[in-house]
Protein backbone atom coordinates (compact mmCIF):
# COMPACT_ATOMS: atom_id res chain seq x y z
CA UNK A 1 0.00 0.00 0.00
CA UNK A 2 1.50 3.50 -0.59
CA UNK A 3 1.06 5.96 1.66
CA UNK A 4 0.89 9.70 1.02
CA UNK A 5 4.35 10.86 2.50
CA UNK A 6 6.65 7.83 0.72
CA UNK A 7 6.58 5.89 -2.34
CA UNK A 8 6.24 2.38 0.01
CA UNK A 9 8.56 0.66 -1.79
CA UNK A 10 9.95 -2.60 -0.54
CA UNK A 11 13.47 -2.36 1.07
CA UNK A 12 16.02 -5.38 1.83
CA UNK A 13 15.26 -6.30 5.72
CA UNK A 14 18.45 -6.61 8.26
CA UNK A 15 17.28 -9.42 10.09
CA UNK A 16 20.07 -8.92 12.84
CA UNK A 17 18.26 -9.76 16.34
CA UNK A 18 18.14 -6.57 19.04
CA UNK A 19 20.41 -8.37 21.36
CA UNK A 20 23.33 -8.92 18.50
CA UNK A 21 23.27 -5.98 17.81
CA UNK A 22 25.39 -2.61 19.04
CA UNK A 23 23.26 0.29 19.39
CA UNK A 24 23.98 3.88 20.78
CA UNK A 25 23.13 4.88 24.02
CA UNK A 26 20.32 7.31 23.54
CA UNK A 27 20.06 9.52 26.68
CA UNK A 28 23.14 11.22 26.44
CA UNK A 29 24.44 15.30 27.14
CA UNK A 30 23.68 15.32 23.15
CA UNK A 31 20.02 14.32 23.59
CA UNK A 32 19.48 16.68 26.68
CA UNK A 33 20.28 19.19 24.62
CA UNK A 34 19.62 19.08 20.81
CA UNK A 35 17.58 15.75 20.54
CA UNK A 36 16.71 16.83 16.74
CA UNK A 37 19.71 16.27 16.19
CA UNK A 38 20.12 12.72 17.73
CA UNK A 39 17.12 11.64 15.60
CA UNK A 40 18.24 12.30 12.65
CA UNK A 41 21.56 11.19 13.13
CA UNK A 42 19.52 7.88 14.08
CA UNK A 43 17.25 8.45 11.02
CA UNK A 44 19.89 8.79 8.56
CA UNK A 45 22.07 5.85 9.66
CA UNK A 46 19.13 3.33 10.12
CA UNK A 47 16.21 5.14 8.54
CA UNK A 48 12.29 4.94 10.09
CA UNK A 49 13.03 2.69 12.97
CA UNK A 50 16.50 2.14 14.79
CA UNK A 51 18.53 0.29 17.50
CA UNK A 52 19.27 2.31 20.84
CA UNK A 53 20.55 1.71 23.94
CA UNK A 54 18.21 3.09 26.96
CA UNK A 55 20.61 2.79 29.76
CA UNK A 56 22.19 -0.50 29.45
CA UNK A 57 18.67 -1.88 27.89
CA UNK A 58 18.23 -2.62 24.39
CA UNK A 59 15.21 -0.93 22.70
CA UNK A 60 13.75 0.12 19.00
CA UNK A 61 12.61 3.53 18.63
CA UNK A 62 10.26 4.61 16.03
CA UNK A 63 11.19 7.53 14.27
CA UNK A 64 9.17 7.29 11.23
CA UNK A 65 5.80 8.98 11.31
CA UNK A 66 4.52 6.09 9.04
CA UNK A 67 5.65 3.22 11.19
CA UNK A 68 4.84 5.32 14.29
CA UNK A 69 1.32 5.04 12.90
CA UNK A 70 1.76 1.84 12.30
CA UNK A 71 2.63 0.81 15.88
CA UNK A 72 0.35 2.59 17.58
CA UNK A 73 -3.03 1.28 15.34
CA UNK A 74 -2.36 -2.07 16.14
CA UNK A 75 -3.10 -2.78 19.60
CA UNK A 76 -2.54 -6.50 18.31
CA UNK A 77 0.58 -6.81 16.80
CA UNK A 78 2.21 -4.25 19.00
CA UNK A 79 0.64 -4.61 22.26
CA UNK A 80 1.08 -2.99 26.01
CA UNK A 81 1.98 -5.00 28.99
CA UNK A 82 5.68 -5.93 30.47
CA UNK A 83 4.43 -9.28 30.41
CA UNK A 84 5.16 -9.09 26.22
CA UNK A 85 8.92 -8.18 27.18
CA UNK A 86 10.97 -11.46 26.32
CA UNK A 87 14.18 -9.56 27.41
CA UNK A 88 12.48 -9.07 30.95
CA UNK A 89 11.04 -12.97 31.02
CA UNK A 90 14.52 -14.16 30.73
CA UNK A 91 16.12 -12.17 33.32
CA UNK A 92 18.17 -9.78 31.25
CA UNK A 93 16.50 -6.86 32.07
CA UNK A 94 19.11 -5.70 35.09
CA UNK A 95 16.72 -5.45 38.68
CA UNK A 96 18.39 -1.80 39.07
CA UNK A 97 17.72 -0.22 35.73
CA UNK A 98 16.81 2.86 36.01
CA UNK A 99 13.51 3.19 34.10
CA UNK A 100 12.04 0.12 35.62
CA UNK A 101 10.23 2.31 38.63
CA UNK A 102 8.39 4.24 36.17
CA UNK A 103 7.35 1.22 34.48
CA UNK A 104 6.52 -1.11 36.83
CA UNK A 105 3.79 0.77 38.29
CA UNK A 106 0.60 -1.12 36.20
CA UNK A 107 -1.52 1.61 35.62
CA UNK A 108 -3.68 2.62 32.50
CA UNK A 109 -1.02 3.79 30.34
CA UNK A 110 1.27 0.87 31.08
CA UNK A 111 -0.79 -2.32 31.78
CA UNK A 112 -1.79 -4.84 28.82
CA UNK A 113 -3.92 -8.34 28.95
CA UNK A 114 -7.83 -9.01 29.57
CA UNK A 115 -7.38 -6.28 32.48
CA UNK A 116 -7.03 -3.39 30.26
CA UNK A 117 -10.51 -2.90 28.31
CA UNK A 118 -12.84 -3.01 31.29
CA UNK A 119 -10.43 -0.68 33.26
CA UNK A 120 -10.35 1.78 29.55
CA UNK A 121 -14.01 1.70 30.08
CA UNK A 122 -13.91 2.56 33.28
CA UNK A 123 -11.55 5.39 32.72
CA UNK A 124 -13.70 6.64 29.89
CA UNK A 125 -16.87 6.53 31.98
CA UNK A 126 -15.33 8.21 34.96
CA UNK A 127 -14.17 11.11 32.37
CA UNK A 128 -16.89 11.56 30.31
CA UNK A 129 -18.21 14.63 33.25
CA UNK A 130 -15.25 16.55 32.77
CA UNK A 131 -14.71 16.00 28.77
CA UNK A 132 -18.14 16.65 27.76
CA UNK A 133 -18.78 20.42 27.64
CA UNK A 134 -22.38 20.15 27.91
CA UNK A 135 -21.70 18.50 31.21
CA UNK A 136 -22.24 20.40 34.13
CA UNK A 137 -19.06 18.92 35.55
CA UNK A 138 -16.99 19.83 32.83
CA UNK A 139 -18.59 23.42 32.91
CA UNK A 140 -17.78 23.89 36.62
CA UNK A 141 -14.25 22.23 35.43
CA UNK A 142 -13.08 25.50 33.02
CA UNK A 143 -14.32 27.89 34.90
CA UNK A 144 -12.33 26.88 37.98
CA UNK A 145 -9.40 26.58 35.56
CA UNK A 146 -9.77 30.66 35.19
CA UNK A 147 -10.07 31.02 38.67
CA UNK A 148 -6.91 29.01 39.54
CA UNK A 149 -5.20 30.68 36.34
CA UNK A 150 -5.98 34.42 37.88
CA UNK A 151 -4.99 33.30 41.28
CA UNK A 152 -1.64 32.65 39.97
CA UNK A 153 -1.29 35.59 37.71
CA UNK A 154 -2.81 37.92 40.97
CA UNK A 155 0.18 36.46 42.91
CA UNK A 156 2.70 36.88 40.03
CA UNK A 157 1.47 40.90 40.00
CA UNK A 158 2.05 41.31 43.81
CA UNK A 159 5.58 41.41 42.33
CA UNK A 160 4.99 44.63 40.75
CA UNK A 161 2.76 45.66 37.35
CA UNK A 162 5.37 45.21 35.70
CA UNK A 163 8.68 42.81 35.87
CA UNK A 164 10.56 39.49 35.76
CA UNK A 165 8.45 36.31 36.61
CA UNK A 166 9.22 32.45 35.48
CA UNK A 167 6.25 31.75 33.88
CA UNK A 168 7.04 27.52 34.55
CA UNK A 169 7.58 27.51 38.26
CA UNK A 170 5.04 30.36 38.53
CA UNK A 171 2.02 29.81 36.26
CA UNK A 172 2.59 26.69 33.65
CA UNK A 173 3.13 23.69 36.53
CA UNK A 174 1.50 24.68 39.56
CA UNK A 175 -2.02 25.65 37.56
CA UNK A 176 -2.66 21.50 36.05
CA UNK A 177 -1.19 20.20 39.26
CA UNK A 178 -4.30 22.46 41.09
CA UNK A 179 -6.84 21.33 38.77
CA UNK A 180 -5.81 17.69 38.85
CA UNK A 181 -6.36 18.51 42.78
CA UNK A 182 -9.83 19.54 42.03
CA UNK A 183 -10.31 16.42 39.85
CA UNK A 184 -9.36 14.00 42.54
CA UNK A 185 -11.58 16.33 45.04
CA UNK A 186 -9.07 16.80 47.54
CA UNK A 187 -11.06 18.89 50.23
CA UNK A 188 -10.06 22.67 50.19
CA UNK A 189 -6.34 23.20 49.78
CA UNK A 190 -5.69 19.51 51.47
CA UNK A 191 -4.19 18.23 48.53
CA UNK A 192 -1.30 21.11 48.27
CA UNK A 193 1.21 18.76 50.05
CA UNK A 194 0.11 16.26 47.73
CA UNK A 195 0.97 18.42 44.74
CA UNK A 196 4.57 19.79 45.88
CA UNK A 197 5.21 16.06 46.76
CA UNK A 198 3.96 15.30 42.80
CA UNK A 199 6.29 17.88 41.74
CA UNK A 200 9.34 16.32 43.56
CA UNK A 201 8.93 13.04 42.18
CA UNK A 202 8.77 14.51 38.54
CA UNK A 203 11.73 16.44 38.82
CA UNK A 204 13.79 13.27 40.17
CA UNK A 205 15.66 14.98 43.00
CA UNK A 206 17.27 13.49 46.53
CA UNK A 207 14.17 13.67 47.92
CA UNK A 208 11.90 12.33 45.02
CA UNK A 209 12.10 8.49 46.67
CA UNK A 210 10.10 9.64 50.12
CA UNK A 211 7.84 12.22 48.35
CA UNK A 212 7.11 9.41 46.25
CA UNK A 213 5.93 7.44 48.88
CA UNK A 214 4.50 10.34 51.07
CA UNK A 215 2.11 10.73 47.46
CA UNK A 216 1.24 7.42 47.28
CA UNK A 217 0.13 6.70 51.07
CA UNK A 218 -1.59 10.15 50.59
CA UNK A 219 -3.60 9.17 47.52
CA UNK A 220 -4.48 5.82 49.51
CA UNK A 221 -5.91 7.54 51.90
CA UNK A 222 -7.81 9.88 49.69
CA UNK A 223 -8.95 6.21 47.48
CA UNK A 224 -10.66 4.77 50.89
CA UNK A 225 -12.29 8.20 51.52
CA UNK A 226 -13.96 8.35 48.53
CA UNK A 227 -15.05 4.74 49.32
CA UNK A 228 -16.59 5.14 52.18
CA UNK A 229 -17.92 8.63 51.06
CA UNK A 230 -18.23 9.05 46.84
CA UNK A 231 -18.12 12.80 45.70
CA UNK A 232 -18.82 14.61 42.05
CA UNK A 233 -14.67 13.77 41.50
CA UNK A 234 -12.74 11.31 39.49
CA UNK A 235 -11.82 8.71 41.47
CA UNK A 236 -15.32 8.46 43.03
CA UNK A 237 -16.85 8.12 39.54
CA UNK A 238 -13.96 5.44 38.77
CA UNK A 239 -14.72 3.74 41.66
CA UNK A 240 -18.68 3.58 40.54
CA UNK A 241 -17.69 2.36 36.73
CA UNK A 242 -14.97 -0.12 38.21
CA UNK A 243 -16.26 -1.13 41.30
CA UNK A 244 -13.58 -4.48 41.85
CA UNK A 245 -10.73 -1.98 41.87
CA UNK A 246 -8.62 -2.54 44.81
CA UNK A 247 -7.42 0.83 47.16
CA UNK A 248 -4.32 -0.13 45.77
CA UNK A 249 -4.75 -0.22 42.38
CA UNK A 250 -6.97 3.15 42.60
CA UNK A 251 -4.12 4.74 44.05
CA UNK A 252 -2.00 3.70 40.82
CA UNK A 253 -4.24 4.74 38.49
CA UNK A 254 -5.06 8.27 40.31
CA UNK A 255 -0.75 8.67 40.33
CA UNK A 256 -1.40 7.93 36.22
CA UNK A 257 -3.46 11.35 36.30
CA UNK A 258 -1.83 13.36 38.75
CA UNK A 259 1.12 12.82 37.32
CA UNK A 260 0.87 12.32 33.64
CA UNK A 261 -1.79 15.01 33.24
CA UNK A 262 -0.13 17.64 35.33
CA UNK A 263 3.48 17.22 33.60
CA UNK A 264 1.58 16.71 30.13
CA UNK A 265 0.07 20.16 30.69
CA UNK A 266 2.14 22.36 32.30
CA UNK A 267 4.70 21.96 29.28
CA UNK A 268 2.17 21.97 26.87
CA UNK A 269 1.59 25.34 28.25
CA UNK A 270 5.00 26.66 28.37
CA UNK A 271 5.52 25.67 25.09
CA UNK A 272 2.66 27.03 23.55
CA UNK A 273 3.38 30.83 25.16
CA UNK A 274 6.49 30.43 23.56
CA UNK A 275 5.28 29.58 20.81
CA UNK A 276 3.33 32.47 20.25
CA UNK A 277 5.65 34.99 21.76
CA UNK A 278 8.19 34.41 19.55
CA UNK A 279 6.55 32.40 16.42
CA UNK A 280 5.63 33.49 13.49
CA UNK A 281 2.95 36.47 12.69
CA UNK A 282 0.39 33.63 12.01
CA UNK A 283 0.42 31.97 15.24
CA UNK A 284 -0.39 35.49 17.34
CA UNK A 285 -2.80 35.78 15.10
CA UNK A 286 -4.65 32.68 15.55
CA UNK A 287 -4.15 33.46 19.16
CA UNK A 288 -5.90 37.30 18.66
CA UNK A 289 -8.58 35.09 16.95
CA UNK A 290 -9.44 32.92 19.40
CA UNK A 291 -7.81 30.17 18.29
CA UNK A 292 -5.86 28.77 21.29
CA UNK A 293 -6.07 25.11 20.24
CA UNK A 294 -4.25 25.95 16.78
CA UNK A 295 -1.84 27.68 18.90
CA UNK A 296 -1.61 24.98 20.72
CA UNK A 297 -1.30 22.57 17.73
CA UNK A 298 1.88 24.27 16.06
CA UNK A 299 3.29 24.16 19.56
CA UNK A 300 2.95 19.96 20.00
CA UNK A 301 4.01 19.99 16.32
CA UNK A 302 7.86 21.26 16.90
CA UNK A 303 7.98 20.81 20.57
CA UNK A 304 6.09 17.56 21.81
CA UNK A 305 5.28 17.26 25.98
CA UNK A 306 5.66 13.76 25.47
CA UNK A 307 8.80 12.65 23.33
CA UNK A 308 8.50 9.14 23.88
CA UNK A 309 5.70 6.76 24.51
CA UNK A 310 5.81 3.85 27.01
CA UNK A 311 7.03 0.94 25.41
CA UNK A 312 5.23 -1.65 23.18
CA UNK A 313 6.20 -5.34 22.24
CA UNK A 314 5.52 -6.86 19.05
CA UNK A 315 3.81 -10.10 19.13
CA UNK A 316 5.21 -12.13 16.24
CA UNK A 317 8.67 -11.16 14.21
CA UNK A 318 7.30 -8.19 12.28
CA UNK A 319 9.14 -6.23 9.22
CA UNK A 320 9.40 -2.28 10.66
CA UNK A 321 11.70 0.21 8.78
CA UNK A 322 14.85 -1.56 7.64
CA UNK A 323 14.68 -4.19 10.48
CA UNK A 324 12.46 -7.00 11.54
CA UNK A 325 11.34 -6.87 15.05
CA UNK A 326 10.94 -10.23 16.70
CA UNK A 327 8.31 -11.25 18.53
CA UNK A 328 9.10 -9.72 22.62
CA UNK A 329 11.55 -7.17 21.27
CA UNK A 330 10.69 -3.51 22.95
CA UNK A 331 9.72 -0.54 20.66
CA UNK A 332 9.27 2.87 21.70
CA UNK A 333 7.62 5.57 19.53
CA UNK A 334 9.32 9.03 19.85
CA UNK A 335 6.37 11.39 18.80
CA UNK A 336 9.16 13.71 18.56
CA UNK A 337 11.05 12.07 15.97
CA UNK A 338 8.01 11.04 14.07
CA UNK A 339 6.89 14.90 13.30
CA UNK A 340 10.16 15.71 12.51
CA UNK A 341 10.44 12.86 9.88
CA UNK A 342 10.74 14.78 6.40
CA UNK A 343 8.39 12.58 4.58
CA UNK A 344 5.63 14.26 7.29
CA UNK A 345 7.02 17.41 8.44
CA UNK A 346 7.51 18.59 4.49
CA UNK A 347 3.85 18.26 3.91
CA UNK A 348 3.06 20.36 7.54
CA UNK A 349 5.52 23.29 6.58
CA UNK A 350 3.73 23.07 2.98
CA UNK A 351 0.42 23.77 4.36
CA UNK A 352 -0.76 21.15 1.63
CA UNK A 353 -3.07 18.14 3.22
CA UNK A 354 -1.65 17.64 6.64
CA UNK A 355 -3.89 19.28 9.34
CA UNK A 356 -1.66 20.46 12.62
CA UNK A 357 -4.37 17.92 14.62
CA UNK A 358 -2.01 15.24 12.76
CA UNK A 359 0.12 15.38 16.12
CA UNK A 360 0.78 12.30 17.78
CA UNK A 361 1.53 14.43 21.42
CA UNK A 362 -1.61 12.29 22.53
CA UNK A 363 -1.19 8.70 20.87
CA UNK A 364 -2.79 7.19 18.39
CA UNK A 365 -5.17 4.63 17.94
CA UNK A 366 -7.26 2.51 20.34
CA UNK A 367 -5.11 3.17 23.13
CA UNK A 368 -4.95 7.15 22.89
CA UNK A 369 -4.71 8.97 25.89
CA UNK A 370 -8.17 8.81 27.66
CA UNK A 371 -7.27 12.29 29.09
CA UNK A 372 -6.57 14.05 26.16
CA UNK A 373 -9.79 16.06 25.54
CA UNK A 374 -9.60 17.14 29.34
CA UNK A 375 -6.10 17.97 29.17
CA UNK A 376 -6.17 20.12 26.01
CA UNK A 377 -9.20 22.15 27.94
CA UNK A 378 -7.07 23.02 30.70
CA UNK A 379 -3.98 24.25 28.95
CA UNK A 380 -6.39 26.17 26.44
CA UNK A 381 -8.13 27.59 29.20
CA UNK A 382 -4.78 28.64 30.96
CA UNK A 383 -2.94 30.16 27.78
CA UNK A 384 -6.01 31.98 26.65
CA UNK A 385 -6.29 33.59 30.40
CA UNK A 386 -2.21 34.30 30.66
CA UNK A 387 -2.90 36.79 27.22
CA UNK A 388 -6.26 37.95 28.52
CA UNK A 389 -4.22 39.04 32.09
CA UNK A 390 -1.44 40.26 30.68
CA UNK A 391 -0.80 43.34 28.33
CA UNK A 392 2.24 42.72 27.31
CA UNK A 393 4.73 39.26 27.48
CA UNK A 394 8.15 38.75 26.09
CA UNK A 395 10.71 36.21 27.17
CA UNK A 396 13.47 37.33 29.00
CA UNK A 397 15.91 35.06 27.40
CA UNK A 398 16.30 34.50 23.43
CA UNK A 399 14.68 31.59 22.62
CA UNK A 400 17.36 29.63 21.54
CA UNK A 401 18.92 29.88 25.10
CA UNK A 402 15.82 28.96 26.97
CA UNK A 403 16.68 26.05 29.20
CA UNK A 404 15.23 22.76 28.90
CA UNK A 405 15.19 19.34 31.26
CA UNK A 406 14.96 15.99 29.43
CA UNK A 407 13.56 12.71 30.23
CA UNK A 408 13.19 8.83 28.64
CA UNK A 409 9.72 10.16 28.35
CA UNK A 410 8.80 14.06 28.40
CA UNK A 411 10.56 17.54 27.14
CA UNK A 412 10.20 20.70 28.63
CA UNK A 413 10.97 23.78 30.19
CA UNK A 414 12.91 24.09 33.27
CA UNK A 415 12.49 27.79 33.50
CA UNK A 416 10.48 30.52 31.79
CA UNK A 417 11.45 33.60 32.02
CA UNK A 418 9.68 36.38 30.75
CA UNK A 419 9.43 40.08 31.06
CA UNK A 420 5.35 40.98 31.50
CA UNK A 421 2.79 43.79 32.07
CA UNK A 422 0.14 43.37 33.66
CA UNK A 423 -3.29 44.47 33.07
CA UNK A 424 -5.44 46.80 35.46
CA UNK A 425 -7.94 43.98 36.45
CA UNK A 426 -9.55 41.09 35.21
CA UNK A 427 -11.63 41.07 32.63
CA UNK A 428 -13.86 38.40 34.52
CA UNK A 429 -14.31 37.36 37.66
CA UNK A 430 -11.40 36.08 39.33
CA UNK A 431 -10.91 34.03 42.10
CA UNK A 432 -11.40 36.20 44.51
CA UNK A 433 -15.46 36.63 43.85
CA UNK A 434 -17.98 34.27 42.91
CA UNK A 435 -17.00 32.36 39.02
CA UNK A 436 -20.59 31.37 38.03
CA UNK A 437 -21.55 27.72 37.30
CA UNK A 438 -18.15 26.94 40.11
CA UNK A 439 -19.66 25.86 43.62
CA UNK A 440 -17.56 27.50 46.88
CA UNK A 441 -16.02 24.70 47.63
CA UNK A 442 -14.21 24.27 43.98
CA UNK A 443 -12.02 27.45 45.50
CA UNK A 444 -10.08 27.06 48.69
CA UNK A 445 -10.25 29.21 51.73
CA UNK A 446 -8.07 32.01 51.44
CA UNK A 447 -6.48 31.46 54.74
CA UNK A 448 -6.09 27.72 54.34
CA UNK A 449 -4.30 28.66 51.07
CA UNK A 450 -1.95 30.93 52.40
CA UNK A 451 -0.75 28.22 55.06
CA UNK A 452 -0.41 25.62 52.33
CA UNK A 453 3.11 24.42 51.15
CA UNK A 454 2.16 24.99 47.11
CA UNK A 455 1.47 28.75 48.41
CA UNK A 456 4.55 29.19 50.53
CA UNK A 457 6.54 28.36 47.58
CA UNK A 458 4.95 30.30 45.25
CA UNK A 459 4.70 33.56 47.26
CA UNK A 460 8.31 32.42 47.93
CA UNK A 461 9.31 33.34 44.35
CA UNK A 462 7.41 36.18 44.21
CA UNK A 463 9.61 37.63 47.56
CA UNK A 464 12.96 35.85 46.30
CA UNK A 465 12.44 37.90 42.68
CA UNK A 466 12.03 41.38 44.27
Amino acid sequence: MESQWGDGGSVDLDDTRLEELSPQPLLTRDYETRPALVYERLRQQHGPVAPVDLLGVPAWLVLGYREALQVLQDNDGFPKGLENWRARSEGRVPADWPLGPSLEVNHILIQGGPGYRPLRTAWDVALKPFQDPRHPQAKRLKAAVTAYADELITLVGQGGKTGVADLSAQFSRPLPLMVASHLLGFPGSQGDDALMDMWRVLDAGPDAEAALERLLATLAELAATKLEKPGDDFPSYLLAAHPDLSLDHLARELFMLLGMTSDHVGILVSNTVVEVISGEGSVRASLSAGMVREAMNRSVMRKPPLVNFVPRFAAEDTPLGNYTIRAGDPVWVSSAAAHADPLFADHVASGTTISTRAHLSWGAGPRQCPARELASTVAAAGVGRLFERFDHLDLALPADQLPWRSSPFMRGLRSLPVRYELSAAPARPSADGPVPGVAEEVLPDPSARQRSSLWRYLTGLIRGGR
